[in-house]
């Protein structure tokens, strides 16, 4: 199979390729998910104090947890969509069979090296991932003359950059700057979501509900990705506290009329539609509490977890159960068991978030945890700290 074929040329070949490879989303979302729940579990065991770190010594503790979660999990699920995406968008071959194989291998030896080492090894096969799989998507968009989206690829490069800088500082000593590093690529990631969801929620809405108009001004959808990009850039740099409140205020109010805008208390009957709507809504919670955290008022953890478990969070559930939905041939209808995921995620997130800033014992060390965390090499169990995970 050549990357870029016509995609009505595999209906031939599906009799020969296993039905899990034969489109992008399958093995990565399963992959992705399994490793998910396998991640927090041995991250809650570690901060129970179980020894349970592999022989890779380069990220025990809070970097592997955000290394793994950020560069592992939200990747996985990012690749299987883009390559289902792509496919749809270009009417072009992605990767399928042996080819998608390789790549998921690609990507599950970075999660077992992370763990099990050598770390040089383990930084080389990680690092690889995200670059090796902008090139299959680059190559399919070029072919299909797609300019549109032609900055998804390069956007994934760019995470595969900001991998392979925190794999350097790590291995010269500085957590710091590779936890600077992970910041980005959730900006990096939050961005992505910002993008696909302003196409893609009033679309789906629209379908689903005949007659729904959505209101999309123009000024709200010109500052919607710039002004994401800027208040994230400035938090991942360390910039001045001023300069974060700004422009994470503004950022949060574009937002949050963008998703006005949406009408979302219209589809609180269509569980499919509403997850959608629900995980951009925490886009501009993250970016108040961004704020917050800047002026000193709540942890900056919890500001990180309001995007990551909030919004990336819930709408990794919302794609995951659409995507599978849609391209078995299934009708787009939530199930009880979707149904439950969203209602899952929505209390994980709400949880991980608003239940530290609430109770005051377990944030009640953390400039004390921050300050043992800044140095080079020092972020062993001290940063399991719940105001740090």
């Amino acid at each position: 199979m050549k990357i870029g074929e016509p995609a009505s040329l595999n209906a031939s070949r599906d009799a020969d390729t296993l039905p899990v490879m034969r489109l992008g989303f399958r093995p990565f979302y399963l992959g992705g998910a399994g490793f998910g729940v396998i991640a927090v579990v041995l991250w809650l065991l570690a901060l129970h104090g179980y020894p349970v770190a592999g022989r890779s010594t380069a990220m025990n503790g809070m970097m592997w947890h955000v290394h793994e979660m950020i560069f592992g999990f939200v990747a996985a699920i990012v690749v299987g969509f883009l390559l289902t995406a792509v496919r749809a968008w270009t009417s072009l071959d992605t990767l399928r069979g042996p080819s998608l194989g390789w790549l998921w291998l690609l990507w599950a030896g970075g999660r077992v090296l992370m763990w099990f080492g050598p770390q040089p090894l383990a930084a080389l096969i990680d690092t690889a991932f995200l670059p090796v799989t902008a090139v299959v998507l680059l190559r399919v968009l070029l072919a299909a003359r797609n300019r549109r989206n032609l900055f998804l690829p390069v956007a994934l490069a760019a995470l595969g950059l900001l991998n392979g800088l925190s794999h350097w500082w790590l291995g010269h000593g500085r957590a710091d700057l590779a936890l600077r590093a992970a910041y980005a690529a959730t900006g990096l990631a939050i961005m992505f979501v910002t993008v696909i969801a302003g196409r893609v929620i009033p679309m789906f809405t629209m379908n689903a509900m005949p007659g729904f108009t959505a209101k999309r001004w123009k000024f709200v959808e010109m500052l919607a990705t710039p002004t994401v990009i800027v208040a994230l850039l400035a938090d991942a740099l360390a910039a001045p506290s001023a300069l974060i409140v700004a422009s994470a205020g503004i950022a949060a109010a574009v937002h949050a009329a963008r998703i006005a805008g949406w009408h979302s208390w219209r589809v609180l009957s269509r569980p499919i539609l509403w997850i959608l709507h629900a995980a951009y809504a925490w886009i501009p919670v993250g970016l108040v509490m961004l704020a917050l955290a800047a002026m000193g008022i709540v942890p900056h953890s919890l500001a990180i977890h309001a995007l990551t478990v909030g919004a990336m969070g819930c709408a990794i559930i919302a794609m995951i159960t659409r995507t599978a939905l849609g391209h078995t041939g299934r009708m787009l209808v939530a199930g009880r068991a979707e149904i439950a995921s969203y209602w899952l995620m929505i209390a994980a997130a709400l949880l991980r978030v608003f239940g530290p800033w609430l109770a005051n014992s377990a944030t009640a060390a953390r400039g004390s945890t921050q300050r043992a965390c800044a140095g080079p090499r020092r972020w062993s169990f001290i940063c399991s700290n719940t105001c740090l995970i």
